[in-house]
């Protein structure tokens, strides 16, 4: 089947200006907007939709909210009756994306990128269209490649362009260490826009120089370059870093319903409108009032944020799914009762409280323990444990909490 062939066929498409409304909610750029809509155009006229490409590199086998902002839109391509392609890059993780690094990231092996990669699919999911998709893996193209093809390509680019990404340039001027294999990465991602005759690509704000690359190899390629997309980038928890799984600030796709609604509850009231637009997708008007009932104490805060919880929470496990989540944290935060679910743990004969945290998985080093029990944070059914020396022994079930949210239910062994 040839790649035409392969392309889903749609008898008619929304008009020019309503998918361009929909294109535009959220967006940071469309470049260059005017290729973008002589390619609507031609898709309207001809009855064909646009190869819409997504690359993901499955360096970590989980997603969180902030790579949802982008899947939407992948998913609002979808909707308008495009072909979505979410390209895996299991050749491409095992260079690591160099963007934003301020060093050589680790090599992943292909074994661990697959393994990542299936993962990403089933939590995408939650977010794209079965229907319109297709999934490709980037070794199926660039790990046949020869060395001699390799050096062709690569002597379309040269190492000034290279450095004028801020990474490269920054790790330059710093004189740290970049690898020359990191060159190859913005190589390599426009190859896969050159394999699949990509027509938009999407990113965020910080994959620009790659999403451009795409453009100019296309180009080099007797190709119809593609017109690039670029999201914002979601804020995590914290409020100062991006999103990252690594520095804790997220909420994951696949978190519990009750961590994820405690997690939302626990950002700044001044994120919120941001949570509201990029989180929930509201659309600008929404936002707009959101942000002048908060300004004007129209909206109390406190009940805002339950709201975007909720809402969070019904997206990716259902109204069921929150109602519950709600009613758990009121419980445990609010009238300070323990979860109805937690899992066990056997203590054999008398123990350190010390130990018992540390083995349950409740802090990482028994230090941390010693300051969480110091701090207060720590009790057994509800009495405060004052003593780092303090041992227990439960012989029948009992409730350790440590912190705000862990909790184990302490049985005898």
């Amino acid at each position: 089947m040839t790649h035409d062939e392969e392309r889903m066929t749609t008898p008619s498409f929304p008009p020019l200006n309503d998918q361009m409304d929909l294109i535009r909610r959220g967006t940071v750029e469309v470049l260059p907007e005017e290729d973008l809509v002589r390619k609507i155009e031609r898709s309207i006229a001809t009855g064909t939709p646009l190869n819409v490409k997504l690359g993901a590199d499955p360096s970590a086998p989980d997603l969180h909210i902030g790579h949802a902002v982008v899947l939407q839109k992948l998913r609002d391509f979808q909707d308008l009756g495009h072909q979505a392609i979410l390209i895996v890059g299991d050749f491409t993780a095992m260079i690591g994306d160099p963007t934003g690094r301020s060093k050589t990231r680790p090599a992943l092996t292909l074994e661990q990128t697959r393994t990542n990669g299936q993962s990403y699919f089933q939590q995408a999911e939650k977010i794209l269209s079965p229907t319109n998709i297709r999934i490709v893996y980037n070794s199926d193209w660039l790990g046949g490649m020869t060395f001699a093809e390799v050096i062709a390509e690569s002597a379309r680019f040269t190492v000034s362009q290279m450095l004028e990404r801020d990474d490269f340039h920054r790790r330059f001027d710093e004189e740290a260490p970049i690898s020359l294999h990191e060159f190859l990465y913005p190589l390599a991602q426009a190859l896969d826009s050159v394999h699949i005759k990509s027509d938009v690509e999407l990113g965020g704000t910080e994959q620009r120089f790659n999403l451009l690359m795409g453009r100019s190899l296309q180009r080099d390629h007797g190709q119809d370059p593609q017109a690039i997309i670029t999201m914002p980038l979601l804020v995590g928890t914290d409020g100062v870093e991006k999103m990252s799984k690594s520095l804790g600030n997220y909420i994951g796709l696949d978190d519990a319903p009750a961590d994820m609604y405690g997690k939302l509850l626990s950002i700044a009231d001044t994120m919120m409108p941001t949570y509201a637009r990029l989180a929930l997708f509201r659309r600008e008007e929404e936002v707009v009032a959101f942000e002048r009932g908060l300004a004007d104490g129209s909206i109390h805060p406190r009940d805002a944020k339950r709201t975007l919880a909720r809402d969070l929470v019904a997206r990716y496990a259902g109204p069921d799914a929150a109602a519950r989540a709600e009613e758990e944290f009121d419980r445990v935060f609010i009238r300070k009762d323990a979860p109805e679910e937690m899992p066990e743990f056997a203590v054999a004969g008398e123990r350190s409280v010390v130990d018992v945290i540390v083995e349950a998985g409740l802090a990482p080093s028994k230090g941390e323990a010693r300051r969480l029990i110091v701090g207060g944070g720590v009790s057994i059914d509800g009495a405060k444990v004052e003593d780092v020396n303090a041992l227990c022994q439960p012989t029948t079930p009992a409730v350790l909490k440590v912190g705000k949210r862990r909790f184990v239910r302490l049985v005898s062994a």
